[in-house]
């Protein structure tokens, strides 16, 4: 899967992660993919629920050494 861009929230308490991806989700185009790393804990709920409300698909979610992974993809 092609990344089109790419998001470092590590350290960032909640919702400054959430606001750096509709950041980022606003310049990229439909069917374009986001990646973005956050180590705050309510970002496992929090950027789901975000992506959701605006049409986005999480087409992958890992956690890896404490670091949550998201691949979003840019839907409407």
């Amino acid at each position: 899967m092609k990344v089109h861009h790419e998001i470092d929230a590590t350290g960032l308490s909640c919702p400054l992660p959430v606001v750096r991806a509709k950041k980022a989700m606003d310049a990229l185009e439909k069917g374009q993919v986001l990646e973005i790393h956050a180590t705050d804990a309510g970002v496992e709920k929090d950027l789901p629920a975000w992506a959701k409300t605006l049409g986005h698909e999480i087409v992958d979610q890992q956690k890896d050494k404490g670091v949550y992974i998201f691949r979003i993809r840019k839907g409407e």
